[in-house]
C-alpha cells in the first residue's frame, strides 16, 4: 500500500504526553485482558526468536499466530520527541487488543527525516528512532516484521535509489533499473547489512540477534512491469534474499509481493483481480520458491483491485484469493502464509465500518478455518492500526481502537480463539 509521509506532521502541535485513553477504551482492555497477552515484559527466556517449521511458525518449541497490524511511520514519529509518545501508545493498545507482530518500515530514503541520506551514508539520530521502536516493541512483547525497501516512491523507494545512481552518473531509464543494475544494488545491500548489523543503542542488542524481530522483507510491493516474464524480478529475488542470509542466518525473510499469479502458472492467472496484475514482473509460486524466503507474502485490497462496491462480490473474492493462496502455500510451497496487509478504505463512501468489520472477519475466519485443519501456520496484519493524535496519517484504512469499540472487540475475540 502507498503511504502519505509524515513531512506534513511539523505543521501539527503535539502533546509529548502519552495519549488519553477513553474510559470505553480501559473497559475493553479490561475484557481482553484474561485471554490476550500481557503487555508486561516477560521472563528473558520466555523471549526465544520466531522460527519456521515446515509450514507452521513456532517459538520455543510452542506454536506461534501472527496476530498482527501495520503501522508503517513508527520510526519517522520516533525520530521527533513530540511524536515518539504515538509509537509506545500504538504498540501498548495493540498488545492489549491481543495483537503480538507489528509491521513497519526500517528504511526511508532521502527526503524529510530520511534514515539514509544517501548511499552508504544513515542518519546516527534516525537510526536511534528505530532503536526506540525496537526496544519499545520487545518491552511489550511485540514481534517486528521490518521492511527494508518500498517499490513506491513514498519514503523514497527504488525511485530514490534511481536517482542517486543517475546523480552518480549510472546510465539508468526506469526506476525498474533498481532490480537490475549493478551500483543499486549495491547501495540496496550496503544498506541491508548497515540494519542487520545495527546495535541497538537502548538495549545493546544487534539487531540479526534480537528476537523482537520476526522477518526481515526485502520491499513492500515489488513490480517489475517492464520485465513480465518475471526473470528480473525473480533474479534480484535470489540475489538479495541470499544476501540477507549471509548477514542475518537467524531471522526469517519474506519478499513483500502482493500475491500476483504469474507465468509459471498460467492456469491461475484467472484468480488475480484483473489480467494487468498477471503481467507486472511478479509471481507468486516461483518468487517463493526461491532459496531463502521462508514465508509467502500475500496482500489483500479488494476495495482498490474490484472495480464495483457490491458487497458480496468483495467477500467472495476474499474467500477466492485466500483459499488459492493458502492451498498453494501449504501444498506447493509448504511455507507459512503471511497476510502481510488487508483492509478497507472508508474514505471516499463506498464502505461502512461496519462492511470493514465483515471484511475483516472474513480474512481471520479464512485463516483460522486453515489453522485448525493444520494445513499451515503464518497469520495476517492489518492494514492498519493508528492511536489518537495520527489521524492526519490516515488515507481511509486507518483504525483508531478509541473510535472503534467493536473493531477492538472484533481484534480481541480473534486472539482469543488463536490462543495468542
Amino acid at each position: 500500500m502507498m503511504c502519505p509521509s509524515t513531512a506534513t506532521a511539523t505543521a501539527w502541535t503535539w502533546t509529548t504526553t502519552t495519549p488519553r485513553i477513553s474510559l470505553l477504551h480501559y473497559v475493553l482492555l479490561g475484557l481482553a485482558s484474561a485471554t490476550t497477552m500481557t503487555t508486561e515484559p516477560q521472563p528473558e527466556q520466555e523471549w526465544a526468536a520466531v522460527e519456521r517449521r515446515g509450514a507452521h511458525l513456532v517459538t520455543a518449541d510452542r506454536p506461534f499466530i501472527i496476530h498482527g497490524f501495520n503501522t508503517y511511520w513508527f520510526m519517522s514519529f520516533a525520530a521527533d520527541e513530540a511524536t515518539r509518545p504515538r509509537v509506545t501508545a500504538a504498540i501498548a493498545e495493540a498488545a492489549g487488543a491481543g495483537l503480538n507482530v507489528c509491521r513497519t518500515w526500517a528504511f526511508n530514503d532521502g527526503g524529510y527525516r530520511a534514515l539514509q541520506t544517501a548511499p552508504f551514508c544513515y542518519d546516527e539520530e534516525v537510526f536511534q528512532a528505530l532503536d526506540f521502536v525496537v526496544s519499545e516493541a520487545r518491552r511489550h512483547k511485540m514481534r517486528l516484521i521490518l521492511a527494508l525497501c518500498n517499490n513506491w516512491g513514498d519514503y523514497g523507494g527504488k525511485a530514490q535509489y534511481v536517482s542517486w545512481g543517475k546523480e552518480a552518473g549510472v546510465d539508468l531509464t526506469s526506476d525498474d533499473d533498481f532490480f537490475s543494475d549493478p551500483t543499486l544494488k549495491s547501495y540496496y545491500k550496503a544498506f541491508v547489512e548497515a540494519v542487520l548489523t545495527r546495535i541497538n543503542t537502548i538495549t545493546n542488542v544487534a539487531y540479526k540477534d534480537d528476537p523482537t524481530i520476526l522477518a526481515w522483507e526485502l520491499i513492500n510491493e515489488p513490480r517489475c512491469p517492464s520485465d513480465p516474464s518475471g526473470d528480473t524480478l525473480q533474479a534480484w529475488i535470489e540475489e538479495t534474499a541470499s544476501h540477507v542470509k549471509s548477514v542475518d542466518p537467524l531471522h526469517l525473510v519474506e519478499i513483500g509481493v502482493e500475491g500476483y499469479y504469474g507465468p509459471s502458472t498460467p492456469d491461475l492467472l484467472p484468480v488475480n483481480p484483473d489480467d494487468y496484475s498477471g503481467h507486472v514482473g511478479t509471481d507468486f509460486i516461483r518468487n517463493h520458491q526461491a532459496l531463502g524466503i521462508d514465508l509467502a507474502s500475500v496482500h489483500i485490497y479488494s476495495d482498490t483491485w474490484l472495480p464495483d462496491s457490491i458487497e458480496e462480490n468483495h467477500l467472495q473474492f476474499v474467500n477466492t484469493w485466500m483459499r488459492q493462496h493458502i492451498d498453494d502455500a501449504a501444498n506447493l510451497l509448504g511455507m507459512p502464509i503471511v497476510i502481510g496487509e488487508f483492509g478497507l478504505s472508508l474514505k471516499d463512501g463506498k464502505f461502512d465500518c461496519e462492511f470493514r468489520e465483515t471484511f475483516m472477519q472474513t480474512v481471520y475466519n479464512n485463516f483460522l478455518s486453515s489453522w485448525e485443519r493444520r494445513m499451515l501456520g503464518g497469520g495476517c496484519l492489518l492494514w492498519q492500526l493508528f492511536p489518537e493524535g495520527a489521524e492526519h496519517m490516515d488515507g481511509g484504512y486507518a483504525v483508531i481502537f478509541a473510535n472503534s469499540p467493536s473493531t477492538f472487540s472484533l481484534l480481541a475475540n480473534h486472539s482469543r480463539k488463536l490462543e495468542c
